[in-house]
């Protein structure tokens, strides 16, 4: 059985409506796009035709429409531009969370094969067989150690692969037999490095001279994220550069400058350079830092994360004569030009032509349908098979993200107002005074239990024996319920409860049936819930199989203005909920 047949006339009849004033705006569409064409009798009888040959004016007096586009918006010129661009000083730099991975959280040994031997350092030497020796020697001030029977031996510079090779060799030379060689570096001389410029702590930090670069930056708090430069940190020694370090080939390819820090050398932060704005369609919207004040596309590109989909680039920025907003796709926009303060917007201006809406409830068939982006929902249902007699056609809901974050938005404002209007108002008596404390307790508590609530997003396409022909959405949820034969009463009850439905007995009569109204009950305000996701007041409506009584609870506070709003939050969330929430 189809799921419309039973009432397809009624609930999808469509009117065809006269078009009195049509505004046409003509954007040069793609091939595939519908063409939005003007009634017949807009003109003045003439033919829709345009003479190619014919001047503007002339065309015009002959009743004739000039289709052609004043600009082509896909040319790199023209492009949407619907937000001002953005400042990169207002976007966290690339890099901003680099020095949050523990970096001085363990000083390096330097015990490495790239170390390099320098005075103060200690040198373990083990030698048996004809010869024995088992000693720690110091690299005293020269560079040398000094062997029992070699005399010393020059090691400053050298690395521990050397130191052993020259050990080995100083002593076979004295002994030439039988004597076996083993060296070892025992420990390094600590250093202090001067950390300045644009850091958050300036100052003279320990370490070995084997750390990182980043273990010292690390320990002077990080770079400053307004200033500071991450692409210009330079290595100094008595006035002599030793090296310059960008921190982008770390955080893009792991790669980093390990310059062997000697005690008094200084890391100096230099001042952030020339920067652009990355937004749209990225993983994170950052600022990125230039080594000049330009950078090429490609470049851009590998730097930024693009989102899988981005088909477009939107460039924006000041120039010698005037600003300029240019649109590229991403494969022509690597061969362009960005300079300091640009803004580029990676945009995935390609939409998707294919939609995903679920199916759940009583039906035959898959829970996922991919559907056109154009779709309706008598598209869908016709296509649905469903189980004959025990399918509640009538009551098909829908539940939709962008619904549940408008009644999200609309309860919070509501409890806002509650708030700021009624704990802010002042008492004229004591005793009034210790009545509006409690009703304030009372009013916080429920604000904090209210806004812990989820709206459904259920939107009611059902109704009066009809169903909405909508469009649909991508994430959809479509609820085609079972015939129910139960009667569920909750809210304000002694003995909440499912029962039978039994024809001809009233929402009182299930009530007593469950126990009746708790003393919290508001007797007068009893809501019907029903399976296509309606909610109705129970004295207005029949109650049917299948529906949710839902006994609302009083306000209990004197004040009646204050009354009244809690009463008209409390049905706003037993709409968007389902729940008869109590004070």
């Amino acid at each position: 059985m189809n799921l419309f047949e039973a009432y397809k006339r009624a609930c999808l009849s469509k009117a065809l409506t006269t078009v009195s004033l049509v505004f046409l705006v003509v954007f040069c569409a793609p091939a595939s796009a519908q063409i939005i064409s003007l009634p017949d009798d807009t003109l003045s009888g003439q033919s829709g035709q345009r003479s190619s040959q014919a001047p503007s004016s002339q065309s015009q007096q002959q009743g004739q429409v000039d289709d052609m586009p004043r600009a082509d918006w896909r040319s790199g010129t023209y492009g949407p531009i619907a937000t001002p661009p953005r400042d990169p000083d207002a976007l966290p730099p690339f890099g901003y969370n680099l020095f949050t991975g523990g970096f001085r959280g363990a000083m390096g040994d330097g015990l490495n094969a790239d170390y390099r031997i320098k005075p103060g350092d200690q040198v373990t030497v083990r030698a048996w067989g004809a010869f024995e020796l088992d000693r720690v020697l110091p690299v005293d001030a020269q560079g040398n150690i000094f062997i029992p029977g070699s005399g010393p031996l020059n090691v400053e510079g050298q690395s521990s692969q050397e130191v052993d090779n020259s050990v080995r060799r100083a002593i076979t030379s004295v002994y030439p037999d039988n004597v076996e060689v083993y060296t070892n570096l025992q420990g390094v001389q600590p250093v202090a490095v001067y950390v300045t410029g644009y850091v958050q702590n300036p100052g003279r930090y320990a370490g070995t001279p084997d750390d990182s670069l980043l273990y010292f930056l690390d320990q002077a708090g990080g770079i400053e994220q307004d200033l500071g430069s991450y692409r210009q940190v330079r290595v100094m020694r008595n006035d002599r550069l030793v090296a310059t370090v960008d921190l982008y080939d770390f955080l893009l390819n792991g790669t980093i400058a390990r310059p062997q820090f000697q005690d008094g050398d200084t890391i100096v932060v230099e001042e952030r350079g020339p920067a652009i704005a990355v937004t749209g369609d990225v993983h994170r919207e950052m600022r990125y830092e230039l080594t000049s004040n330009t950078l090429s596309g490609a470049e851009l590109l590998n730097l930024a994360r693009l989102r899988s989909g981005v088909s477009n680039v939107l460039l924006r920025g000041h120039r010698t004569d005037g600003p300029i907003a240019h649109y590229f796709p991403v494969a022509l926009f690597a061969g362009q030009t960005i300079r300091s303060g640009d803004e580029v917007t990676f945009t995935a201006d390609q939409r998707n032509e294919t939609i995903v809406v679920e199916i759940e409830g009583s039906y035959f068939g898959p829970s996922l349908y991919a559907l056109p982006r154009n779709a309706r929902l008598s598209e869908l249902l016709d296509a649905i098979a469903v189980p004959q007699g025990l399918t509640a056609v009538e009551s098909v809901s829908l539940r939709r993200e962008s619904v549940k974050e408008q009644q999200e938005q609309a309860l919070e404002d509501s409890l806002r107002r509650l708030e700021t209007t009624y704990l802010g108002a002042t008492s004229r008596t004591d005793e009034e005074a210790q009545i509006r404390l409690r009703e304030a307790e009372l009013i916080e508590r429920f604000i904090e239990r209210a806004g812990e609530l989820e709206p459904s997003g259920r939107l009611v396409v059902a109704q009066g024996g009809k169903i909405s022909d909508i469009r649909l959405q991508d994430g959809d949820v479509i609820t085609i319920p079972e015939i129910s034969d139960s009667v569920l009463i909750s809210g304000e009850i002694v003995v909440p409860q499912a029962v039978v439905y039994r024809p001809g007995l009233s929402v009182i009569d299930y009530v007593n049936g469950a126990g009746g109204f708790t003393e919290r009950a508001d007797e007068s305000q009893i809501l019907l819930v029903r399976q296509n996701g309606a909610v109705e007041h129970a004295r207005n409506s029949p109650l049917r199989p299948g529906d949710e009584i839902l006994v609302m609870p009083k306000a209990p506070v004197h004040n009646l203005q204050l009354a009244s709003t809690l009463t008209q939050i409390l049905f706003q969330i037993a709409v968007t909920t389902r729940v008869a929430l109590d004070l």
